[in-house]
């Protein structure tokens, strides 16, 4: 009879990722993935937009944008997805909403308390980013779960 190792707290946690078009997003999902393989957690994607309704004045001309700004979500989360999946041999969960990024990622730790860490990465300068300065500012201690910010891109030496 071989005996099986207890399972650690690290094995279920879920490391949340706030997908984005920034250029430090890389290093964020990177971090993830290395965790994630490390600890035997998993990664989750949350992909936020928005839609400008400013310009619909039609009742069908905003569902088709509506329709169109969700597919385009839905592929560039599924494209990070495929990437996490060659890291980590895991299928991450994805969640793909409208609205206001930090809202609905308030939101989303609330709904979802399986999700363990938040993590981020910091644009290099004096702003590292609106859900960063949320996070660690106005909003810190309030989303109810662990954040980690990694470095993002540094800027190169002059």
């Amino acid at each position: 009879m071989s005996a099986v190792a207890p399972r650690t707290p690290e094995d279920h946690r879920l490391f949340l990722v706030v997908v984005d078009e920034s250029p430090e997003l890389p290093a964020a999902i990177d971090y993830a993935c290395e965790r994630a393989r490390k600890t035997g957690g998993r990664v989750a994607l949350l992909y936020v937009y928005q839609v400008d309704h400013e310009f619909h004045h039609f009742k069908f001309v905003s569902e088709l944008a509506d329709q169109e700004t969700r597919r385009e979500a839905e592929d560039v989360i599924r494209l990070h997805a495929l990437r996490i999946v060659q890291e980590t041999g895991r299928t991450p969960d994805t969640y793909v909403r409208q609205g206001s990024r930090r809202t609905e990622l308030f939101k989303l730790v609330k709904e979802h308390p399986e999700l363990s860490i938040l993590i981020l990465s910091a644009a290099p300068g004096a702003k590292p980013g609106p859900l960063v300065e949320a996070v660690t500012g106005k909003y810190a201690g309030k989303i109810g779960i662990p954040v980690t910010v990694v470095p993002g891109l540094r800027q190169p030496a002059r």
